[in-house]
């Protein structure tokens, strides 16, 4: 694949980055999200306990309601958008304060909801269920909270156990052939789908790098599925197939362009990509941003011609943001100069961010967008070394006879 230059977009001078005051910004975001934590008081054993979470909001419903992968998962981004933006100030101090009591109500709620509640650990419910969505978010989440030092001392044992049993719960849900999907079948087997599978596999590279017990056998063959999913056009597929693949609609770079920089980000740190594929899959994002633009705030899920889900949108700033870290830094300015102005562009006039139709939505769409703005400052995971395998067993005698007489004889002189 050619090396290929990013292209910047244009804007009016007075949005420009260098013009836009992107400190207060932030600093409005992060109190729109503590004011719009929801509390939940419950009562145990007499005690009262406050919890409190930020639901994501979508169009599935269980029974009704929210699901609670949704609320786990929401819950899990919106506190790590606000660890994240604080983390350069609390690094300047010798010893982190105390959790933000929004942040402690969060904690608490993870600790109560990422496994134990309903329909949230091991298992697999009808033929779409988004349960892993949460295991995934509050894994990175807790994750982080520990490499920033910032898990209350009275909450280290539980949240530890918590990253271990997440950890096992990915491994028992993960579907047969490698990888993770929000969807199956009732027939059998499922393909895995990238978009979900590449931010398990780099959540799982950061536990592996913090120490934690990692079967590398799961995280090959969810590197297996994404690989798989690669079009020869760079794009990936929605769901990995690929004896299926048409390079239209889901799999047009038009429809790929918000996963293919963070396949492109698991798989380099799997050992399997290229600079050159990161860097196509950034400027796939923003050649084809409009796209993604036309679908922001709509009704609909998956609406031809590219079947771009609104809620792809603000997924694909975030992880381009993660992606544009590994290119080599003479690129990294022009490439972030691009993002921001592209943010900025669809920041609401409430100085909020939300791709979908529902108000409860800003949540999310503010906090990855916060998570894009830290992506400089916060590390990528390790890079995935495995275990070296055992050197083969040798050769059968005769295989080794042979071999010696084929040597020699091309060692002999040969006679004119």
């Amino acid at each position: 694949m050619a090396l290929l230059p990013l292209t910047l977009m244009t804007l009016p001078d007075d949005q420009a980055p260098s013009k836009v005051d992107w400190s207060a910004a932030q600093q409005e975001a992060i109190e729109f999200l503590i004011d719009a934590q929801e509390n939940v008081t419950t009562t145990e054993g007499g005690t009262e306990i406050s919890t409190g979470e930020w639901p994501y909001e979508g169009v599935y419903r269980e029974r009704g309601q929210i699901p609670p992968g949704y609320r786990v998962g929401g819950t899990a981004i919106v506190m790590r958008s606000i660890l994240e933006t604080q983390s350069e100030q609390l690094s300047k101090l010798k010893k982190s304060p105390p959790l933000i009591p929004a942040l402690e109500r969060g904690l608490r709620f993870l600790l109560k909801e990422s496994v134990q509640a309903p329909r949230m650990g091991v298992g697999f419910n009808g033929r779409y269920d988004v349960r892993d969505w949460g295991h995934i978010e509050a894994l990175e989440t807790l994750l982080r909270m520990q490499q920033l030092d910032r898990v209350p001392t009275d909450l280290e044992t539980p949240v530890k156990n918590l990253i271990t049993t997440l950890i096992k719960t990915l491994e028992e849900n993960e579907i047969k052939g490698g990888g993770w999907n929000y969807s199956r079948s009732r027939r059998g087997a499922s393909p895995a789908s990238p978009f979900m599978t590449a931010p398990a596999v780099l959540a799982l590279f950061r536990a592996r790098e913090l120490g934690y017990d990692i079967d590398t056998g799961i995280i090959e063959r969810a590197l297996d599925t994404i690989e798989n999913a690669r079009l020869e056009s760079g794009a990936v597929q929605y769901s990995t197939n690929p004896e299926r693949a048409t390079g239209e609609g889901f799999e047009a770079l038009e429809g790929a362009c918000a996963r293919m920089a963070v396949s492109e980000l698991a798989l380099s740190l799997g050992g399997r990509s290229s600079l050159d594929r990161v860097r196509f899959s950034v400027k796939s994002f923003f050649d084809h941003w409009k796209w993604l633009e036309r679908r922001r705030a709509q009704t609909g899920t998956h609406n031809p011609p590219f079947y771009i889900a609104p809620y792809y949108f603000f997924y694909g700033h975030l992880h381009v943001a993660r992606a544009i870290e590994l290119l080599p830094k003479e690129e990294q300015e022009k490439a972030r100069l691009q993002l921001l102005k592209l943010l900025w562009q669809v920041r609401d006039p409430e100085g909020t961010w939300n791709d979908r139709v529902f108000p409860r939505s800003a949540c999310y769409g503010t906090a990855m967008t916060l998570l894009a703005l830290k992506s400089p400052a916060t590390p990528l995971p390790a890079e995935f070394k495995p275990v070296e395998i055992k050197k083969p067993l040798p050769k059968p005698k005769e295989e080794n006879e042979k071999a010696e007489n084929e040597k020699a004889e091309k060692s002999e002189p040969v006679s004119l």
